[in-house]
């Protein structure tokens, strides 16, 4: 367990640096779609405040918080789940409105939901390979937008630890929606790495709907990837802490078996010592 640990904190790793270079592409064109659409006032409307739903209509409930944990299913992580449960509901508290949803990834996060926050909050399994991470989240894409589309969120925010260095991690929190004005003007203030300016092809509503898409897609994929590394990290860690505990452990049965058999060998010489002098003695007499 201890070495599959190790190789899964390399995997995932290796996934979160990989996705910095499709989240470059998608920023961009974002950017690109976005100035457009500013410098072209016929297409103003055309900007959507939050990402798309299924059915394309936005949401119309006001003043109701969404979240999205990123948790374990197994143990031995020590207060991996915990201090991030902790910093979520003081994040959620702060906000204006009330918490409407939580999708919780992991067996343990769920367990640590309080029922005042939300009655039955929803949970997913923990993925296992970096392949199973774009499936959850499509899975959690389909259900924030059905949400959208019941009106049961305005406001969605991600909770999930981050490898900060060797076995430590802390818990950070992204807002994912909406995607308001002022995530448009930052997005749109990114500077294009070239003279040339950019051009999109098609209407610019449609590629701004696909790149909001693989927008929402690569914050939710490295959320997961990093809490998995977290976890197995911290998991590790506490692994590497149970074996020196049994090591220390078994030093000290070893010098406490040491000490008493020494002092057994001691008495019985004693004893031995004692009864030769008596009889000596008794033999002077």
């Amino acid at each position: 367990m201890k070495a599959l640990a190790a190789s899964s904190i390399g995997q995932y790793e290796r996934a979160v640096a990989a996705l910095q270079a499709y989240y470059r592409t998608v920023e961009l064109g974002l950017s690109a779609c976005l100035r457009i659409n500013a410098a072209s006032p016929a297409q103003a409307d055309t900007v959507p405040a939050m990402a798309p739903s299924p059915a394309g209509k936005p949401a119309k409930a006001v003043g109701k918080t969404g979240a999205i944990v990123f948790g374990s299913d197994q143990g031995l992580v020590g207060r991996f789940n915990e201090v991030l449960m902790d910093y979520a509901i003081t994040n959620v508290n702060s906000l204006p409105g009330r918490a409407a949803r939580i999708w919780a990834v992991g067996e343990r996060m769920q367990a640590l939901i309080p029922a005042a926050l939300i009655a039955v909050p929803q949970a997913w399994p923990v993925p296992t390979s970096v392949d199973a991470i774009t499936t959850l989240v499509g899975r959690i894409l389909i259900d924030i937008g059905a949400a959208r589309e019941r009106g049961d969120i305005t406001e969605l925010h991600v909770f999930h630890n981050r490898p900060r260095s060797a076995a430590a991690y802390e818990p950070v929190a992204t807002r994912l929606l909406p995607l308001d004005a002022a995530w448009r003007s930052g997005m749109a203030a990114v500077r294009w790495p070239t003279r040339s300016p950019p051009q999109v092809i098609d209407p610019a509503a449609p590629a701004l709907e696909a790149f909001i898409r693989g927008y929402l897609f690569v914050v939710l994929f490295q959320a997961c990837a990093e809490s998995l590394a977290a976890e197995n990290a911290s998991r590790l860690a506490a692994m590497q802490r149970a074996e020196k505990n049994i090591k220390e452990i078994l030093e000290d049965l070893n010098r406490t078996y040491r000490r008493l058999r020494q002092e057994s060998i001691d008495e019985e010489l004693f004893e031995v010592i004692a009864g030769y002098e008596l009889l000596a003695h008794g033999s002077a007499t």
